[in-house]
């Protein structure tokens, strides 16, 4: 009895992921063709169901007020509910709103680290900025071996200015801290990404 209870729920799991996707895809192709309110339609749906990609597109239509009012409050809950599964572009605009204060109290300390854990997982806009931050001491306390580690990262994500960024670190650097700086970049290579509290 109990394998065909567990059959059903897989087939119902099934189905609902599917269905999620269906209405993501007709959102997708809705906002593409410039009709947002359809958009706004199917990705609420889709977002309903947990789908992270579809929470985070249905949040940028709430920020911008692309298909629907402008409401940061709501913005701001489906970027966290994205974010809080992973989705790097969620997890970097959720320290953008934090940062920003839209949708939610202001705080460096949130922002920082969301985008300590989008610059981690791969996004290159935010380790890029987490590098510039760092150089410069902005939101942060001025410390050139992070500043030095996130430049490197934003070059393993890709980020086009990441190399620049790095040499104008490195000439402010003592062989010691570029030590340092090296041996926090390789321990960020090999540690998995931890997840962030949603009690934050």
């Amino acid at each position: 009895m109990k394998s065909i209870e567990l059959i059903f729920a897989a087939i119902l799991l099934t189905l609902i992921v599917c269905r999620a996707n269906a209405d993501y895809e007709a959102g997708v192709n809705a906002a593409f063709n410039g009709d947002f309110e359809t958009a706004f339609q199917e990705f609420s749906i889709a977002a309903e169901t947990g789908l992270d990609v579809a929470q985070y597109n249905l949040a940028i239509l709430y920020f911008t007020g692309q298909g629907v009012d402008q409401d940061f409050e709501l913005a701001f809950k489906w970027t966290e509910a994205a974010a809080l599964q992973g989705h790097i572009n969620a997890q970097f605009n959720l320290g953008s709103l934090y940062f920003d204060g839209n949708g939610i109290d202001q705080s460096n300390t949130h922002g920082i680290d969301w985008f300590e854990s989008s610059g981690k997982a791969g996004h290159s806009g935010a380790a890029f900025a987490l590098a510039e931050m760092y150089q410069k001491g902005d939101r942060v306390s001025k410390n050139l071996v992070e500043a030095h580690a996130w430049a490197a990262k934003a070059i393993g994500n890709g980020h086009e200015d990441g190399l620049i960024l790095r040499e104008q670190i490195e000439e402010d650097l003592n062989p010691s801290q570029l030590s340092q700086a090296r041996r926090l970049f390789a321990r960020w290579q090999i540690e998995p990404v931890s997840p962030i509290d949603s009690d934050q």
